[in-house]
């Protein structure tokens, strides 16, 4: 779809309701401007998104509780004290 729009004295350009509290990345090139929907997250939880085995294992879980397939064994509570004592805030 194409059509024409006037920016405002500030610059603005208004896209309409359907883009209305979107966030979008802007690439200028050359004499183009192109808006590309995106989304954010937070820095601390990047991490997840470029470890493809954490992604994974998240995602396996989701799946799992999704079916609710739950563990019949009961946490080990001492392994995941020692597990958290070594992890660095």
């Amino acid at each position: 779809m194409s059509n024409t729009k006037t920016a405002d004295a500030k610059g603005r350009i208004t896209l309409g309701n359907k883009y209305a509290g979107q966030t979008f990345i802007v690439l200028e090139v050359n004499d183009e401007v192109i808006l590309s929907p995106a989304v954010t997250i937070p820095a601390r939880e990047a991490w997840l998104y470029k470890n493809e085995a954490a992604m994974e294992s998240l995602q396996r879980g989701l799946d799992q509780a999704k079916k609710t397939q739950f563990s019949d064994s009961p946490p080990k509570l001492d392994a995941d004290k020692r597990m958290i004592a070594k992890i660095d805030d």
